[in-house]
Order: C-alpha cells, then structure tokens, then sequence
C-alpha cells in the first residue's frame, strides 16, 4: 500500500513539474508595449507603421526609420513625421528579427492599412491584462483613474506628435 501511495505521489509531482515548466516558456511583454499599440497582443517584437513607412522596436522602446538610405534606431520621430498621430495610426505586429530588412515587401503588402483608423489601442483598453502597462488609467499607480471617452477604436483624443511614444510614456500631446 506504501509503494501504491508513494507512485501516485511521484506520479503527481511529475505531472504539475511538466505543467510548470510549460507555462514558463511563454514569452509576454505586455508591460513594454506602448500605449498607443494595438490590442490583442501579448508579446510584441516589432509594429510597422505604414502611414510613416517605419519600424517601432518594443524591447529597446525605438523607432526605426529611413534616413538617406540608412536604417536609423532612434526613441523618437524625425520632425517629419511631427503631425503623426500615433494613437491613430494602424500598426502591424511583426515577430521576426529585423523586419526593415523586409521593407520593400512591407511597403507593398501593407500600404491598404495608411487610412485605417479603426485599430483599438491599449490607453482605450478596459481589460485587465493592460493595466500593468506604464500610463494605462487602470494602472494602480496611476490611482485609479480610467476614463472612457467610449472610444475603444483608437482614435484617440491627442496627439501623438513625433516622438511622444519613443519611451513609453507621454501624454499623447508629444511630451515625454
């Protein structure tokens, strides 16, 4: 009877360690995504921006753009893109190393996207698992403060002017 109890035991252990060790290996970063980012997502390499025809890296918080034919990694925005509003712009996922390599392909294959404004975009967001974002109104530390406008369609009421995004932070009126 001994040796039946201490089987299942182990057989139990062994279950819940295999279970432990799949649920480590997943891989989010919901915390790092901006707040002007696209819903939906729970771990984001890059977003392309096909309005500015440009790259935002979540891990390092940069924008990557063109600039005399030369790739530049930057936390902001050139001036001229200083009327892009960020919250509204479309942003497509891309979860694969160095996407700007692909940008030719990009180019072409999002360009329906430069007019869609339709994107919800986690400031706007009432669930939950955006909160641990830094500036989200349902953030603690931001004491509680959420407010709808009743627009989850990522329109926004700022503007995200340039660089008001590069380190996450802002007040969607282009001051870090």
């Amino acid at each position: 009877m001994k040796k039946l109890m201490f089987l299942i035991l182990l057989t139990t252990a062994g279950l819940s360690i295999n279970k432990a060790v799949a649920q480590v290996n997943i891989n989010v970063n919901i915390g790092s995504q901006p707040l002007w980012g696209p819903t939906g997502y729970d771990h984001v390499d890059y977003y392309y921006l096909p309005e500015i025809e440009s790259y935002y890296y979540v891990p390092e918080r940069q924008f990557v753009y063109l600039n005399n034919g030369n790739w530049i990694f930057s936390t902001g925005l050139p001036t001229r893109y200083q009327g892009y509003d960020l919250y509204r712009g479309y942003k497509v996922v891309i979860n694969s190393p160095k996407p700007y390599r692909y940008y030719s392909t990009h180019k072409v294959k999002y360009a329906k996207y430069k007019s869609n404004h339709s994107q919800p975009v986690i400031k706007y967001s009432k669930s939950p698992k955006y909160y641990v974002v830094k500036g989200h109104p349902g953030n603690s530390g931001n004491k509680g403060n959420f407010k709808s406008s009743g627009n989850s369609g990522g329109k926004g009421n700022g503007k995200a002017k340039g660089n008001s995004g590069g380190k996450g932070k802002g007040n969607g009126k282009g001051k870090n």
